[in-house]
């Protein structure tokens, strides 16, 4: 771990302002009269969720953000505009003016704490994988973005095979099942319309892309997304979309699917022939042969079963505190207002911590039962993220439940995390032209 750390503290190094140099400049240049504005991301803060996108936006407008980690829960700060203060009021975001004085007090307190001023400077272009018939609140982070107003494409299988994902800086996985098992729902949904239309729907896309099976197809999807990270990619994903990626690329050269799955028997010895090198996140787990089982692997931890044991008053996870001035990827990703986060379950609702590769960064974990809920790592030039769980706040989301209504929970700590990996792509170094 110490090692990935040190590797993703030089990420963003040359991207930060030196601030001792700063506090000097900005005490002889700015008039008394200039004004910043700061989105504070404390418990001031009227509604978290909708301050990303007015960072967003602002970014979109051309204008420069900071974000000051560990400043008042990972504040922005930016010039003063009109439009972006009307943007705040029409959005309910609480935004104050700052005069000179004030930014340089604000630059003394990050230079002498744990805490650091990171420069955002263009609006990333974000892609979300997802099938054209999924409802919006199938997804916790479609439905952040909709609610903080921040602008994506949808983009599938089609799009990816033909080359799209190199137009985007940003792209979410939908919790999609990248095995080709279709979720594993055949013991509980198998004579569901939406399950036979769903199955029919992907083999008949798998042969016109001259696939035999949908899980060569979707290992294909998976092969480029894990390319497209290698290039500089960023990837965020959640639930079972996280550990099906990377059981498809282990298992790459093995059948793990029964017939009703795709047509013939599973290779009984896959367990044995899995290759862990291909996996980017996992390491040394079994896949679950059962069919009838509602789960991948024992890579998810707590399981379905145990998890329900546990009530959602009982089920927390903690952040870890990272460095601010030397390890701010990790301290990017992390940023709240709070430490201590609401645990919720998903077909993939944590990671067992002994299968977890030593490279990894866990940035949130139940320590009580060694699960790590969090985690993050780099591939190549990329990076990728995986986050356990289906929905922040609906504890144990089923098919056919009513979407979360964000509204009601516009400080929600758990949909921050999904936030601060939208934005992050935005500091992100731009790789130098020969």
């Amino acid at each position: 771990m110490n090692r990935c750390l040190n590797d993703l503290s030089q990420f963003l190094r040359r991207d930060v302002v030196p601030l001792c140099l700063l506090i000097a400049a900005l005490s002889f240049s700015l008039p008394v009269s200039a004004q910043k504005m700061l989105i504070p991301m404390d418990l001031k803060q009227n509604d978290h969720l909708k301050a990303y996108g007015i960072a967003f936006k602002a970014l979109e407008k051309e204008v420069n953000v900071e974000w000051l980690l560990n400043y008042r829960g990972g504040s922005f700060m930016m010039n003063y505009s009109a439009d972006i203060e009307n943007d705040c009021l029409v959005r309910g975001v609480t935004a104050l003016l700052l005069s000179a004085s004030d930014v340089v007090k604000v630059y003394q307190t990050i230079a002498e704490e744990n805490m650091e001023a990171i420069l955002l400077e263009k609006a990333p272009r974000i892609a979300v994988y997802t099938p054209p018939d999924k409802k919006p609140w199938d997804d916790a982070v479609t439905m952040a973005l909709e609610y903080a107003e921040i602008p994506y494409d949808k983009i599938f299988d089609l799009e990816v095979l033909q080359g799209r994902l190199a137009d985007y800086d940003w792209l979410h996985l939908h919790h999609e099942d990248f095995t080709g098992q279709y979720g594993k729902f055949f013991s509980i949904y198998s004579q569901a319309p939406w399950y036979m239309q769903q199955q029919n729907d992907y083999e008949t896309f798998a042969r016109q892309m001259g696939f035999a099976k949908v899980s060569r197809e979707k290992l294909a999807v998976v092969k480029m997304m894990k390319d497209y990270i290698a290039k500089g990619g960023f990837l965020f994903a959640m639930c079972g979309a996280t550990d099906s990626f990377d059981i498809a690329l282990a298992a790459q050269n093995t059948d793990i699917c029964e017939a009703m799955y795709d047509g013939d028997p599973a290779d009984p010895q896959s367990n044995s022939k899995l290759q862990y090198a291909q996996s980017l996140a996992f390491t040394g787990f079994r896949v679950e042969m059962n069919p009838y089982v509602y789960e991948f692997s024992d890579i998810d931890h707590p399981s379905n079963l145990i998890g329900r044991l546990k009530t959602p008053e009982e089920d927390y996870f903690t952040l870890f505190d990272f460095s601010a001035k030397y390890d701010p990827v990790p301290a990017m990703l992390t940023q709240n207002h709070v430490s201590t986060v609401k645990g919720f379950m998903g077909q993939t609702t944590g990671y067992k911590r002994s299968l977890i590769k030593d490279n990894i960064v866990i940035m949130g974990e139940d320590a009580s039962i060694l699960s790590a809920k969090y985690i993050h790592g780099n591939f190549g030039k990329g990076m990728f993220t995986f986050y356990g769980g289906h929905d922040p706040e609906d504890y144990a989301h089923a098919v056919g439940d009513p979407p979360t209504d964000l509204a009601l929970h516009k400080n929600s700590p758990g949909y921050r995390l999904i936030l601060n990996n939208i934005l992050f792509p935005a500091a992100k170094k731009k790789p130098q032209k020969t």
